[in-house]
């Protein structure tokens, strides 16, 4: 009898202790939480400098962790963006994932689906990849995981001691604004800072008011999410990682390769490796998230990944790193004659911007009349400050801010940004810039080239061809 009830106790302390070593295991997996804000520009958070807007929260994400200076996403435009953060690699090798409202092919496997099958609880909440037809590229969920109504009722889907990664996204800070807002918010139109590239006048402070209103009404849902971590004494075992998917709503931003376009913030705590307070200013791509979310979970990443983790570079460890971002666009929104592209690439280092526009006939911003979407110029969002722009266009006080944001471009741009930190006087046909952008030209083809992209052998407009899924412009009701 005692044989048998030592035997019984044996079962049951052995089972007791597998069970505690699995849950010790699984305690040990980090849980992955990523916050993406919706068209947010680098430096528009108040750790960074900037004297307007608040942004507590993030601030907070920085402080304790790591705070990065030269982030850049791989496009400026809100799908191939999302595209290249979830699949590691650039939009210009994912084919119909390049563009603006397409499709991401279901052969491009995203970090999601990869730490679910290593025995993550996945998932997500708002704008995940979007816009566009996922079914389509023959999925059969939003690759960033399936969609819950809130991060607290992923929590309480979630297995108890199973590790998750979850994956919120905001709509905030994408237009349309509420007029005014800004101002209600309790935020001053006289501390704002006019980038040169835009008028400094009354409607385009309090425009970018609105938008600052909206920058702070995302960092006040990353404070929730936050909240919700802390309650359930998550946020010690939790990876966070805040950063935007392209640039501001604005001209000359948003869609384009300059750097209100392309630089992003980012912010990234991750226990045990981050050191709290240190900033990074190495060049860093969004395509670096999927392999730092795949290293922090133990799982391998897949070979053909474009993007390195950035544990190394976290943790002080790292023995080289580029020197320059590489960035891209294929096809924004519908907004040109037979749904054309404006194909462009480009390299930015310390020192410079060189960016390859490879059908300069067209228009950039979208042609000037209304096509299919967004109306006149309709690469750029409609707002205040777009609207200001359009109709002064012929007036000498704004003609020039016109030609800076729509007016067609050169094959090639080149910024000297020691001089031109605003990236407004094009020096590429200087002679004393000819070696340079000579250098800078051969990096951008090689990266081209290296990365699989069709442009660097065969320019044949391929993304044109993709199917738009986008809706056409609303026409406005005429008076009564």
């Amino acid at each position: 009898m005692k044989s048998a009830l030592g035997s019984c106790f044996l079962c049951a302390w052995t089972l007791f202790v597998a069970l505690g070593a699995e849950a010790a295991i699984a305690a040990e997996r980090l849980n992955i939480l990523f916050c993406i804000a919706d068209d947010w520009s680098y430096p528009h958070a108040s750790i960074y400098g900037d004297a307007v807007v608040r942004t507590p929260t993030f601030d907070r994400i920085a402080r304790e962790g790591t705070l990065f200076t030269n982030c850049y996403c791989a496009a400026p435009s809100c799908t191939p963006s999302r595209a290249a953060i979830l699949t590691g690699r650039f939009p210009h090798s994912l084919e119909e994932g390049a563009n603006l409202w397409g499709f991401l092919p279901a052969r491009y496997v995203v970090y999601p689906d990869l730490l679910e099958q290593a025995g993550y609880h996945v998932g997500h909440t708002g704008k995940g990849w979007a816009p566009g037809n996922f079914q389509a590229g023959g999925r059969a969920r939003n690759p960033a995981g399936p969609a819950y109504k809130s991060f607290a009722q992923f929590l309480d889907a979630c297995p108890r001691g199973k590790p998750f990664c979850f994956w919120f996204g905001s709509t905030h800070p994408h237009r349309p604004y509420k007029p005014g807002s800004g101002r209600q918010a309790g935020l001053s139109a006289a501390l704002v800072t006019v980038p040169p590239f835009w008028p400094d006048r009354p409607e385009v402070r309090h425009d970018l008011l609105d938008y600052y209103a909206a920058v702070q009404q995302f960092d006040q849902q990353l404070a929730e999410l936050v909240a919700e971590l802390e309650k359930r004494q998550l946020y010690e075992h939790t990876l966070i990682v805040v950063t935007s998917d392209n640039g501001m709503p604005f001209p000359r931003a948003k869609a384009n390769l300059y750097d209100c376009g392309t630089r992003m913030p980012l912010a990234i705590r991750w226990p045990k490796v981050t050191r709290p307070g240190s900033r990074i200013e190495q060049f860093v791509s969004h395509t670096d998230l999927a392999p730092t979310f795949l290293e922090a979970a133990g799982v391998p990443p897949p070979a053909q990944l474009h993007g390195r983790s950035l544990k190394p570079l976290l943790q002080g460890n790292a023995k080289s790193w580029p020197d320059a971002a590489f960035t891209e666009r294929e096809r924004h929104a519908y907004v040109r004659e037979g749904n054309l592209s404006y194909p462009a690439r480009a390299i930015r280092t310390e020192r410079y911007l060189y960016i390859r526009n490879f059908r300069p006939d067209r228009w950039p911003a979208g042609d000037p009349q209304l096509v299919f979407a967004v109306g006149p110029f309709g690469d750029i969002d409609d707002g205040p400050t777009k609207r200001l722009i359009l109709t002064g266009q012929n007036e000498p006080q704004l003609r020039r801010y016109f030609e800076l944001a729509c007016a067609k471009r050169p094959a090639e741009e080149l910024y000297d940004l020691k001089n031109d930190p605003h990236q407004m006087h094009n020096v590429a046909d200087k002679p004393e810039y000819a070696e340079v952008k000579r250098e800078l030209a051969q990096r951008l083809h090689a990266w081209m080239k290296a990365t699989g992209d069709p442009r660097a052998v065969m320019d044949d407009d391929r993304f044109d061809k993709v199917p738009y899924f986008g809706n056409p412009a609303k026409k406005e009701k005429p008076a009564p």
